[in-house]
């Protein structure tokens, strides 16, 4: 299936919604940098998981109204490696809420060669926040 085009630029293609995952909410954009770049080339697993801590984060602070802090990696799969010039886009859902944790899906997607534009899913990850009140201990998540 080819994507619509661009009404405004007829030469690039509309990512169509196909391409993106049907549920989660886009939490993070970014495009890793050289700095980013490990020996081999693709960029280090270590900052991809740091971007995931980060996009896993944002909806679990919402709903906690407050700090919340990094307790678990339950899951993590490398997909695909990612490269230079991929933009990445991470997407999260909600999949648990407890008494003081909370339980985040995140799907990380890249968008590859622009010239002749696809969307691979790289990267998903399940991780557990909980929340914590000005000492740093676990409070009760807001109902």
């Amino acid at each position: 299936m080819t994507p619509p085009e661009d009404p405004r630029h007829p030469q690039h293609p509309i990512l169509s919604p196909q391409t993106l995952p049907d549920s989660g909410q886009l939490v993070l954009r970014v495009m890793p940098l050289p700095a980013d770049v490990n020996a081999n080339g693709d960029i280090f697993g270590g900052w991809i998981m740091a971007q995931v801590d980060l996009a896993g984060a944002v909806l679990p602070s919402r709903i906690a109204k407050g700090r919340i802090a990094t307790v678990a990696v339950n899951q993590f799969v490398f997909k695909q490696p990612v490269s230079m010039g991929d933009l990445l886009s991470f997407y999260a859902r909600v999949t648990r809420i407890g008494n003081t944790s909370i339980s985040v899906h995140v799907d990380v997607f890249a968008e590859r060669n622009p010239a002749n534009l696809h969307v691979v899913k790289v990267t998903e990850a399940d991780l557990t926040y909980v929340a914590i009140d000005s000492k740093g201990q676990p409070r009760p998540v807001p109902k």
